[in-house]
């Protein structure tokens, strides 16, 4: 990286700890981001899998909607039910564009018509995270699509960090009591120093975890406070790649983007019944044609995003070509890489709909050699997320 390209890069609330800490430092999403620390990328993915592992992710975007019609203003941007999302729970969401291609994939919280009454239902206020590589083509999206029906804040101010793994409760509680009282999903307010945070539990890793918005003039201090705890260490982004995809996560850019359907993606579980043909609210989203005609089988699919586990111990890595066995080429690899949990090379990518079934056995081309794979369920990895 360039001197010229290192200044221009934008630095989160916690970077001179990145640095204390040893933070090897690359750009990402136009920030000046850790990808690993002294602990090294291996080591940082099994700490984060056995014990709490703490993510600095204030790249992202926050962004909050407000008013008597932002719920149904949000939802007429995505297939996913807003309107009936109780307070203080969480939602995945997928911005369209007119053809039905994801413009990116966020998560959405109803806080309510105030952001610190727990328990009441019908709230206005909706707690957006977007990410960091797509977060102003999504505000300007928003504002352009919806920004005469609600009120549009971006939280410049905020800074966004995750805990997870089996253990992130405990250590977080100590700061926080009361955040072991979440399931998978849902959100709180909470006070730390006289600062006020939201906390939901969730993340990005297929762990238990939380992920903690709060003042970007108090990150330091809570950051600290956390890595003082005897469960936590610092991670960087070169685990969190690695844990997202045994997770079977996808990484917008690499996995989804414009040009991808949620169908062709497999997330029809993120489009509820009540937004599909024949639920109560169907349709009347961004692509919505396209997007139910292929939910219902109408319209064929040109491609499926599936697992894959290669059958040599040879890594698999994005836009690796996928061949059928009789050397037909059939699909892309989007990520992968020697899952250090899975303890065997795993991928994603796109095949046509003849070769996505679960057991089918293709062929990967790496450097000109043919490696054996075979479409899989994902994840990868059990998923430990806390339901209660």
């Amino acid at each position: 990286m360039s001197d010229t390209a290192a200044t221009d890069l934008l630095t989160t609330p916690l970077n001179a700890l990145h640095l204390e800490l040893g933070a090897r430092m690359v750009p990402f999403a136009g920030y000046s981001m850790p990808v690993q620390y002294p602990l090294g990328v291996l080591k940082e993915h099994h700490h984060t899998r056995a014990s709490a592992g703490l993510f600095d992710v204030s790249h992202m975007g926050q962004l909050t909607l407000s008013g008597p019609d932002a719920a149904a203003a949000f939802e007429s941007l995505m297939p996913v039910d807003v309107m009936g999302l109780g307070v203080n729970k969480q939602r995945y969401g997928l911005l369209l564009n007119d053809e039905g291609g994801i413009i990116d994939d966020l998560m959405f919280v109803n806080r309510g018509s105030d952001p610190h009454s727990v328990g009441e239902r019908g709230g206005q206020e909706i707690f957006v995270i977007v990410n960091g590589a797509c977060k102003h083509g999504d505000i300007a999206h928003i504002r352009e699509r919806i920004g005469s029906r609600c009120t549009i804040t971006e939280q410049f101010d905020r800074a966004l960090l995750a805990l997870q793994g089996p253990k992130a409760v405990d250590a977080l509680q100590q700061l926080l009591p009361g955040v072991e009282k979440l399931v998978f999903m849902t959100g709180m307010p909470a006070t730390w120093n006289g600062a006020d945070l939201y906390v939901t539990r969730s993340g990005y890793t297929g762990e238990d975890g939380f992920e903690i918005s709060l003042p970007a003039d108090a990150a330091e201090a809570f950051a600290r406070a956390l890595l003082a705890e005897p469960e936590v260490e610092a991670i960087g982004l070169g685990a969190r790649n690695s844990l997202r995809l045994e997770a079977g996560l996808c990484l917008y850019g690499n996995d989804i983007d414009g040009t991808t359907t949620p169908v062709e993606a497999a997330l029809n579980w993120a489009m509820q019944k009540v937004r599909r043909t024949g639920g109560e609210r169907a349709g009347g989203f961004p692509g919505a044609a396209r997007v139910l005609a292929q939910l219902d089988g109408t319209e064929a699919l040109p491609r499926k995003r599936v697992g894959l586990v290669a059958l040599e111990r040879i890594p698999v890595r994005e836009h690796t070509e996928l061949q059928s066995t009789d050397g037909q080429s059939i699909g892309e690899v989007t990520s992968g890489l020697l899952g250090p949990s899975a303890e065997k090379p795993v991928a994603m990518g796109y095949v046509n709909p003849e070769h996505a079934a679960v057991g089918t056995r293709i062929n990967a081309i790496v450097r000109g050699k043919v490696v054996p794979m075979e479409v899989t369920a994902m994840p990868f990895v059990p998923n430990h997320y806390y339901r209660g």
